[in-house]
């Protein structure tokens, strides 16, 4: 149509110079009509001077040349500035309408701008329009130099060309340049092209200039690159400079990842890819865009290249690893049409190719090549099910790229390290945990060699990707308690790569992995399994002092967990590894010292723990090989342990004369450090002479104590001996005692334990001297003297402690000096009181005295058996009654101080300060309510008698809630317990401020929930407090508000356990106690306590029923505690750490072992089983009715579960009475469709109760009587009760008439319709049978014929279907072939196995080790419940009616490699990403060889956007050629681009309104297309018959009233799709696609016969 335009528009003018200068008239805007038919003009006038005639020829050449570049001058450079400023002035809004118009008037002046310049009869005209379209494109970005500065000066100023017409300008005459003459032009134009396109490298803003640098990549740089050699060398050398192509990367980027900034590597592989097929031609192809094939620059033998694409295949741009992956199979495709060797060295010599290829091996190269690149497209669509079967192709990625004799890498391994990091950053979990494993696996499993790379991907990907915690979950299949598959994993891996190292390497090597530990937050989860790889290294001396500082980084690490039992592993597994991997030789006992000071005794480093015996034995082996010593006093050079830790402890003790008086207290780390080093040379000695006399250990540790014990002998005696000495003498010993005495530490016939008692005791008297003169006379009268009073007090608590367990008769001397700190400290209190100005010392004074006497009162309640007569306990208690408790101590002035720093710091923290006090009074006063609170009457007119010794209880308890207002929450406990000890006595007449206290006491508490320290404790308390026994009972009995109170408090409780895990266990422990344990002599109450039980039924049913449904990262953290506790004493952490008992299960376990010690002849015991028992049945029924369907593992199925399970607990104490009221509730709930664990139980309790209750057989026979409907979802429930009637008539007589009615119930459920009711009665038919048999029963001789053929028939079913597998499997069932209701009943079968068995989540398996191990509510350890009696528990699940699920999958998943996998369609040839896409539709086409078919699909009757979407990617797909809608908005719509997937940027799409149809295809008509109609009509034609022409217009019609009558008269025929289905229609969609795919089909036939 184009030429035929220009032909007649030169047919009608001689002159064709007039014929331009008339088009070049224009007003502005210039229509695009006007300016295509110039550029055809134009077009034209070209092919015919390059044909030799015409107006080519003659005198009039010289004026035509004229005139062309007076249009190109005059009017289309001017036309394009006025493009850029009318875009200038558009908005964002502007529709898309003028933005197409203003497109196409842009590529037309460009085209006819390249006519104009071969039409002007030499270069000047192109090298002028290049030279000024380059300064423009300058212009519009910064300067890169003083050259671009220079030359850009004026465009700015004259308004000059925008970036998209530069870039059209010079598009338009770079093929016109000459390669020689105007070199320096295009090498300018190549260099200006890469800047705009490859940014600043300054500028690493992803967003920067995206817009330029994908118009000039896509338009400017290939036309650049074909228009000649020259050009294009010039574009490779600006993208790889000459002198980098020999050099070596930079260390920085990595051995496999070129480029640092991932916005340089998307804009260069932006580039790269433009330049594709210039820069990687295939031979045949004739270059890029037909241009001939010249010698130009091979990418592929560049290592820059190929970083750069290893790069853009992990980045995190999908667009860039699309461009990479389009390189890559370019680059290889054109390798093997070359056929010519090449390779691509890498930096080091000594590693492999990046690239390289041979003929030779050219099927072995493209099949490594074509799984690489599957696996990669493979990877992009993160979907697990789709990428598991692909991933076997990665092992065979191993087999090509190593030599068969798995010495050496044939290729780099950096391309599968690219795979693997893929993996690791994919948002599917699930495929970053098959990545890993994988990799994990690689040396396990292949053998490889050394890898150059892999060490630096282990620390930077791996790691990276390790720090996942959810990677570490369990698999299904895996036991709780194991380890997590991937720690398994891991260790293995670490262990095997380690032991492949040569030694420097692997001490760099680990080194690095310790550090990468450090270099973020790593949780708990991962820090434990890498910690735990690490320990299992087998021993080598690898890491110096720098790696034992990374190791204790690593340890500080750890500390950020509020999960104690992982933070201990860790801990034990680095110092472990410390052990294995440290070079003795190159640390000294100090680094040793410094490092193991990071460990916490009370969490891992215990003493007497396996881990405390392997570091004393390391350090035995190694003591004479450590780094010589240069710290020491009077020391240097080698030296042994004990010599090293006497100068230690002489060098501790030391202390600068010049300090005197008043001063700070020394830091504790030097007293741990010396009481851990001399306990471990004490016991590392003992090691030494194990099997000699322990004389000599004893000699040793003497002579290290040695200083110590000088020092505290003369305490007492000695006053001038420096504070500072004191100090840290009391701290070391106080040290030394505390840790002898920590959990795990207390040994049989511990010598070192018994000496350094012994050796205290000898100091006692001179230590308790000292410290009792300091306390009393007012030597401490600082802010920081508070710590030293707390120092004093701790140390004579312990000695009290220590003369308690040795019981000497010299021990009168601590009590003597306990009543003088007594009576001084009430001394100065008294005297203190009248001091009217406060002042600093006098206070601080007055706060030490309250503490003395807090500690003096915990000595007395902790040491009851004493005769505290003697003592003169009355003066204290009468002095603690006279308290004016909250007392606020006002803040001191200022004194006169001897330096500006402790004047400064006098009153720091005086609200702590006073804190402490009131804390202190209440700790006196707690001491005092203990003692005499059998004294304190309910009554308060009954109080007069004690007034003397005890305040009255109403203003105590007044004064509790004003202190609960005060004190900060950590402070608190004492208050508590006074408040435990009040509220039972005043609940009676003071209901509502007992209420307020437990209002004020609930507040505390949740105020406290997100702590992790202090809230336990308090916790403890307040349960304590508010569910006293006494409490209980009284609210229980009076049933006033505050009884409603407590109710308010539990469920708040509960629900605050859901999110916590441990609250409810310490409320359900305590209560539990409380009610069965008898009450202590001293406790007299009206009645029994077990009497307020069932007024709080609620808190045993909801704890029997507790349990949440765990989040995944709660699971992850129980799993691993399980996994921690099974290791048992092989991790320290299980022996030190206090055992809290706070998993959720051990609230179950709780109330389940209270529910155990009910005794059912105890008449109020016997009521509340039965209430209980009640009330859960209503449970079940509510959950039941809350909803009829629900999913298994859900928690309404939890919850029934957990219902039966209690039942069946508390079966045997039911009598037949209380069975008779709720046995129709039991055989109800086995008419309800349940989960299969549900249904075992309820049938196990059915056969209970028949087999020690006969009589409910009457009862149980009605069940099969009702109706069909009723008894459908359930029948098999009583069937499978049935099939244990061997059970059920044990305690019978008269069995017969038994038996008779059972097999009258069960034949006729034999014939029912129902396959599983049929197999069910079958079973119990031939159970039964066989007891009749046994028992030979001739009243049923009758029936044998007809029942031996039937089990006959059912035994010997021939074929190997369904029914003969299943009738097997019911009988290999474990509840039918093993299961025994009576021998297996036991709280093991019910809680663990049963429900492993009937396949529950592995959340509701409770072990029976959890019974045991629970001992706040001891039972028997030969209670008969606990173990099963037969091999049930040996079983594995195989529930019969699931086993055919999924068993095909497990065997397809076996297969080494799957036989075919998905694989998308990807037209590599085609495929240059997103570089063109302004470019009209043919331009496309015609770039990427897509063939034009002649199709055209009209869909504007069609207005829903999903169908839209869906049409528009099948139209792209099978290349029509247009795509007619009734709106281009549905193109925005996100509906319509979910299903397109951006066919829209690939099709092209005409707008045409319904109105306007009948006009459309009528001119379609003319252009000679048929037009078509997709509707059931009386004359249309079947399309299979149906043959379409080339130029066919397809018409769909609306989704619900088809194609309207009107239109169906302008069709030439209508095709309709032939239906064997009841369906009227198919979805508008698609049918189209049905005759799209048709009318391909036929015109590729039609292709192929023509060839």
């Amino acid at each position: 149509m184009e030429r035929v335009l220009a032909e007649a528009l030169l047919s009608q003018s001689q002159d064709p110079r007039g014929l331009l200068r008339a088009l070049c008239v224009w007003e502005p805007p210039p229509s695009a009509e006007r300016v295509e038919t110039l550029r055809f003009l134009l077009q034209r006038l070209e092919e015919q001077q390059e044909g030799g005639g015409g107006t080519s020829a003659g005198p009039a050449a010289p004026l035509l040349q004229e005139a062309v570049r007076e249009v190109a001058a005059g009017h289309l450079v001017p036309l394009l500035r006025s493009l850029r400023a009318r875009r200038a002035g558009a908005t964002d809004g502007d529709p898309s309408g003028p933005r197409d118009r203003r497109r196409r008037v842009l590529r037309a002046a460009g085209g006819a701008l390249r006519s104009c310049a071969r039409l002007a009869g030499g270069p000047q005209l192109a090298a002028g329009l290049a030279d000024e379209a380059l300064l423009d494109l300058l212009g519009r970005r910064p300067a890169a130099g003083p050259e671009e500065e220079e030359a850009r000066a004026a465009p700015g100023q004259r308004g000059g060309l925008g970036i998209e017409e530069a870039v059209e300008v010079l598009v338009a005459v770079a093929p016109c340049l000459r390669p020689c003459e105007d070199r320096a032009l295009l090498e300018r134009v190549a260099r200006a092209a890469l800047a705009v396109a490859l940014g600043d490298e300054e500028n690493e803003e992803p967003g920067a200039d995206e817009g330029a640098a994908a118009l000039v990549a896509g338009r400017l740089l290939p036309a650049v690159g074909r228009s000649s050699a020259v050009a294009l060398r010039a574009l490779w050398d600006g993208l790889v400079p000459p002198e980098q192509e020999a050099e070596k990367e930079e260390p920085e980027s990595g051995r496999w990842g070129p480029v640092p900034h991932e916005p340089r590597v998307a804009r260069l592989l932006l580039v790269l890819s433009a330049l594709a097929e210039r820069l990687l031609p295939i031979p045949g192809t004739g270059g890029a865009w037909g241009a001939p094939e010249e010698e130009g620059p091979e990418a592929w033998r560049s290592p820059r290249f190929w970083r750069a694409v290893q790069a853009g295949l992990v980045h995190t741009d999908g667009l860039t690893r699309k461009r990479a992956r389009y390189l890559l199979q370019r680059a290889v495709e054109a390798s093997a049409g070359r056929g010519a060797e090449c390779s691509c060295g890498a930096r080091d010599a000594n590693e492999p190719n990046l690239f390289w290829w041979s003929d030779k091996k050219k099927e072995q190269l493209l099949k490594f090549w074509e799984n690489y690149i599957l696996i990669m497209e493979t990877l992009e669509g993160n979907q697990i099910h789709v990428i598991k079967p692909v991933l076997p192709k990665l092992d065979s990625l191993f087999d090509y790229a190593v030599s068969e004799e798995k010495e050496c890498w044939l290729l780099h391994p950096s391309w599968h390290m690219c795979i693997y990091k893929r993996m690791f950053e994919s948002e599917n979990k699930t495929l970053t945990k098959e990545g890993i494993i994988h990799f994990l696996e690689l040396y396990e499993t292949k053998g490889l060699p050394g890898a150059p790379g892999f060490s630096e991907f282990i620390i930077g990907p791996l790691m990276e990707a390790l720090s996942e915690s959810s990677l570490y979950g369990r698999s299904p299949g895996h036991k709780i308690g194991t380890c997590s598959p991937l720690g398994m994993k891991l260790q293995t891996f670490l262990v095997t790569y380690v032991s492949l190292l040569s030694e420097d390497v692997k001490s760099s090597f680990l080194l690095k992995f310790i550090k990468k530990m450090t270099s973020r937050h790593w949780c708990a989860v991962p820090i434990l399994f890498l910690s735990r790889a690490l320990a299992h290294i087998p021993p080598c001396k690898v890491l110096g002092v720098e790696g034992l500082l990374a190791l204790r980084d690593v340890l500080q690490c750890t500390m950020i967990t509020h999960q104690i039992l992982l933070r201990g592993a860790a801990q034990c597994y680095l110092l472990q590894t410390a052990m294995n991997l440290i070079d003795v030789e190159k640390v000294s006992f100090s680094d040793v010292s410094n490092f193991l000071m990071s460990l916490r005794q009370e969490e891992s480093l215990g003493r007497g723990t396996t881990l405390w015996t392997e570091l004393c034995d390391w350090l035995r082996i190694n003591e004479n090989y450590f780094e010589e010593v240069s710290s020491c006093i009077g020391f240097s050079g080698r030296c042994s342990l004990n010599v090293y830790v006497q100068n230690l402890v002489q060098d501790y003790i030391k202390s600068s004369t010049m300090e005197r008086g008043n001063c700070f207290m020394p830091d504790w780390y030097e007293a741990k450090l010396v009481a851990l080093m001399i306990l471990l040379a004490a016991d590392v000695e003992e090691m030494k002479n194990k099997y000699s006399e322990r004389k000599k250990t004893q000699n040793e540790l003497k002579a290290a104590l040695h200083p110590l014990m000088d020092v505290l002998m003369k305490l007492g005696t000695n006053v001038y001996i420096p504070l500072l000495k004191t100090d840290r003498c009391l701290q070391l010993l106080l040290k030394l005692l505390q840790m002898c005495s920590l959990k795990g530490s207390l040994t049989p016939d511990d010598g070192v334990l018994t000496l350094l008692q012994n050796s205290v005791m000898s100091t006692t008297e001179s230590i308790s001297e000292f410290i009792v003169r300091r306390l009393t006379t007012n030597e401490l009268s600082t802010v920081s003297d508070l710590e030293r009073c707390h120092l004093y007090l701790t140390m004579l608590s312990e000695l009290v402690n220590l003369h308690g367990k040795f019981g000497r008769k010299n021990s009168d001397s601590i009590w003597r000096f306990i009543a003088l700190l007594k009576n001084a400290s009430m001394l100065h209190l008294q005297n203190l009181n009248s001091e009217k100005e406060p002042k600093l010392g006098v206070q601080i004074q007055k706060v030490v005295s309250m503490a003395c006497l807090a500690v003096v009162c915990r000595i007395f309640s902790q040491k009851s058996d004493l005769h505290l007569d003697a003592l003169d306990t009355g003066i204290l208690e009468k002095f603690i009654s006279s308290f004016h408790l909250n007392q606020i101590m006002r803040k001191p002035h200022a004194e006169e101080q001897n330096s500006l720093f402790e004047e400064s710091s006098s009153s720091q923290g005086w609200g702590r300060v006073v804190a402490q006090y009131i804390h202190d009074q209440w700790l006196c006063l707690s001491f005092l309510l203990n003692k005499y609170h059998t004294l304190i009457p309910a009554i308060e007119s009954e109080m007069e008698p004690f007034l003397h010794v005890v305040p009255k209880p109403v203003d105590i308890l007044q004064a509790a809630l004003e202190a609960l207002t005060i004190l900060p929450s950590d402070q608190v406990v004492p208050v508590f317990h006074c408040m435990k000890i009040l509220v039972p006595k005043l609940l009676y007449s003071s209901e509502s401020l007992c209420i307020e206290s437990f209002d004020m006491a609930w507040k505390v508490i949740y105020s406290l929930s997100n702590t992790q320290l202090i809230f336990w404790s308090n916790l403890k308390a307040f349960v304590q407090f508010v569910f006293d026994i006494g409490v209980l009972t009284i609210a229980a009995r009076i049933k006033g508000q505050a009884y409603s109170k407590i109710k308010e408090i539990i469920y708040k409780i509960i629900e605050m356990s859901t999110t916590k895990t441990g609250v409810l266990n310490i409320l359900i422990s305590y209560c539990c106690r409380s009610w069965i344990v008898p009450p202590s002599a001293d406790l007299v109450l009206s009645q029994d306590p077990f009497s307020s039980a069932r007024d709080y039924i609620e808190l045993v049913i909801e704890s029997c029923v507790f349990g949440t449904v765990f989040r995944r990262d709660q699971r992850l953290i129980q799993d691993v505690h399980a996994f921690i506790e099974n290791l048992g004493h092989e991790c320290a952490a299980n022996v030190v750490t206090e055992n809290t008992n706070r998993d959720d299960h051990y609230v179950r376990v709780c109330a389940i072992k209270f529910l155990c010690l009910l005794d059912g002849s105890n008449i109020s015991h016997k009521m509340f089983i039965e209430d209980l028992a009640i009330k859960l049945l209503d449970k079940d029924e509510l959950v039941s009715r809350s909803r009829t369907r629900y999913y298994v593992n859900s928690l309404q199925h939890r919850v029934k579960n957990r219902v039966w399970q209690t039942l069946l607990v508390l079966f045997p104490k039911f009598d037949q009475n209380f069975l008779d009221q709720i046995i129709g509730k039991i055989f109800e709930a086995g008419f309800i469709n349940n989960q299969a664990s549900i249904k075992y139980l309820i049938e196990w309790i059915i056969i209970l109760i028949l087999h020690k209750f006969p009589q409910f057989l009457a009862k149980f026979w009605n069940c099969f009587g009702y109706g069909e409907e009723k008894l459908k979802m359930s029948i098999c429930t009583f069937l499978s009760v049935l099939s244990h009637l061997d059970i059920i008539i044990q305690n019978i007589s008269e069995m017969k008439p038994v038996l008779k009615q059972a097999l009258t119930v069960v034949l006729q459920w034999c014939f029912n319709h129902n396959f599983s009711v049929r197999l069910y009665a079958l079973l119990a038919l031939k159970k039964i049978w066989a007891m009749c048999k046994t028992l030979h029963v001739e009243e049923f001789d009758a029936l044998t014929a007809i029942i031996e053929s039937s089990l006959h028939q059912v035994e010997n079913m021939h074929g190997a279907g369904n029914a003969k597998k299943n009738w097997q499997r019911i009988q290999e069932h474990f509840f039918f072939a093993t299961f025994h209701p009576l021998k297996d009943y036991s709280l093991e079968t019910i809680f663990y196995t049963l429900p492993r068995l009937s396949e529950l989540v592995e959340d509701e398996w409770i072990t029976i080790g959890k019974f045991i191990k629970f001992n706040d509510i001891p039972i028997d350890s030969e209670f008969q419940w606990y173990l099963s009696q037969t091999e049930l528990r040996e079983l594995k699940p195989s529930d019969w009616s699931q086993q055919d699920i999924g068993s095909n999958s497990v065997e397809g998943d076996n297969q080494l490699e799957w036989i075919d996998v998905q694989k998308k369609m990807i037209p590599w040839k085609n495929n240059v990403p997103d570089l063109d896409l302004d470019l009209v539709f043919q331009d496309r086409a015609a770039k990427f060889g897509k063939s034009i078919s002649r199709l055209i699909v009209v869909a504007s009757l069609i207005d829903k956007p999903t169908n839209l979407g869906g049409l528009c990617r099948t139209c792209e797909i099978f290349g029509a050629s247009a795509l007619v809608v009734g709106s281009l908005h549905y193109i925005n719509d996100k509906q319509f681009q979910h299903l397109s997937v951006s066919a829209e940027q690939w099709l092209p799409l005409v707008e045409v309104k319904p109105l306007q149809l009948v006009d459309y295809l009528q001119k379609k008509k003319t252009e000679g297309y048929t037009t078509i109609g997709v509707e059931q009509t009386a004359k249309s034609s079947d399309l299979t018959e149906y043959c379409f022409p080339e130029k066919s217009l397809l018409l769909l019609g609306n989704e619900r009233e088809g194609i309207p009558a009107n239109l169906i008269q302008h069709l030439d025929v209508c095709v309709e799709i032939p239906q064997h289905g009841i369906i009227r229609s198919l979805n508008v969609h698609v049918s189209g696609a049905l005759l799209i795919w048709e009318y391909t089909r036929q015109q590729i036939i039609k292709q192929r016969d023509a060839k």
